[in-house]
């Protein structure tokens, strides 16, 4: 009886021991490699509507025809420079916001009937990641936005023209960011 005793008793502390390491690893693990706010994420029936998509894409194509300048890309290799996988949806999140605030808003009487909306559809895709935060130090990707609208202000109308002409590049990186 007292072996027996003895062998459940260690079985139970071993058991136990395992426990604890698993869960101490958990939480250890969690801290490290949950840097973005579970907030960052948007769902995938947001970018399954064939209509708002193809208006999208149509509103983009009518301005990138009216874009003169072939040689800048806003939305490519250089924006996500530096910025892991984990933290992209909220440098989308970013890119989105200066979009509709500083170049949307303001054409929003071009690119008609498009604009009207596409507009609103990505607004509310901003207001659902509006909660979306990083933990920690953001500087190397406010650099990267920040070099995005310095081109697009460089460029001045010209600029905004170009950025409308890659909303169907936004939104394929919102949503590959972002689900």
């Amino acid at each position: 009886m007292a072996a027996l005793q003895k062998s459940v008793s260690s079985f139970l502390m071993g058991t136990l021991a395992t426990s604890c390491l698993l869960l101490l690893a958990l939480l250890v693990q969690g801290g490290a490699a949950a840097p973005i706010s579970s907030h960052c994420r948007l769902d995938k029936s947001s970018f399954q509507q064939p209509y708002i998509t193809n208006r999208t894409f149509m509103l983009a194509k009518e301005a990138s025809l009216a874009d003169n300048n072939t040689d800048v890309r806003l939305i490519g290799e250089k924006l996500f420079h530096g910025v892991s996988m984990s933290e992209r949806c909220y440098l989308m999140k970013q890119v989105l916001n200066f979009t509709l605030e500083e170049v949307l808003f303001p054409q929003s009487d071009r690119f008609q009937p498009y604009m009207q909306e596409v507009v609103p559809f990505l607004a509310r895709l901003s207001n659902r990641l509006s909660t979306c935060h990083i933990e920690g130090d953001d500087l190397h990707i406010q650099r990267n936005v920040q070099k995005l609208k310095d081109t697009v202000k460089k460029l001045g109308e010209n600029g905004e023209i170009k950025a409308i002409g890659e909303l169907d590049l936004l939104f394929m990186s919102l949503r590959n960011a972002c689900i």
